[in-house]
């Protein structure tokens, strides 16, 4: 039996299909994020003391870190060639003919869930090191495309070492939420102008 490659699996899945898989996928995440907490965690308060409403936190780690990783993508973007950034079509394929509000709740679960998980349980239970070794493991599709698997593994370190600073999964949650957010919707403007 002949295994399809990443990309040749997204060609064979419609967006909806993609789109169903990913919520799929994120819901898996989060079950496994609270599955694994109540086991470790001597109490659910565990969750309540990681989520802090810090404006001033949430912006300097969160926001505006979320905005230079954007930047910083978006120059590498311009330096090396569209193949290095070639992740299999899968983002393009999942946010082309998504809507805004769409875009917006891919974003919100995807840094919800993986938040949860990396940050919230693995960093809190094995550590800063291990959680972030883990998180670029789970991008493993990234293996062959070596500016795509750098860009993961220093975000996933960022966001660890954002974690360590503040204590605050708002913080790590807000600045995925604004890496996906804004490059979702850049992808889904291209895909309009380009009439997908």
């Amino acid at each position: 039996m002949k295994r399809l490659s990443q990309a040749e699996a997204v060609r064979q899945l419609t967006g909806s299909q993609l789109k169903k898989q990913l919520y799929l996928s994120q819901l898996f995440i989060l079950l496994i994020a609270f599955g694994i907490s109540f086991w470790l965690f001597s109490s659910m308060r565990q969750w309540t003391e990681m989520i802090t409403w810090n404006p001033r936190d949430i912006l300097l780690y969160g926001l505006i870190p979320g905005l230079l990783i954007v930047l910083i993508d978006l120059l590498l973007m311009k330096w090396f060639p569209k193949k290095a950034f070639d992740d299999g079509g899968l983002n393009e394929k999942l946010f082309t003919n998504c809507s805004f509000k769409e875009v917006m709740g891919i974003s919100l679960l995807v840094a919800f869930s993986e938040e949860a998980l990396f940050r919230g349980v693995l960093q809190t239970e094995l550590g800063y090191l291990t959680a972030s070794a883990i998180f670029a493991l789970v991008h493993v599709r990234y293996l062959t495309k070596p500016v795509l698997l750098l860009g993961v593994v220093m975000i996933s370190f960022y966001l660890g070492w954002m974690y360590e600073l503040t204590n605050n999964l708002l913080v790590t949650m807000t600045a995925h939420f604004v890496v996906d957010f804004i490059l979702g919707v850049l992808i889904m403007r291209n895909g309009t102008k380009r009439g997908g």
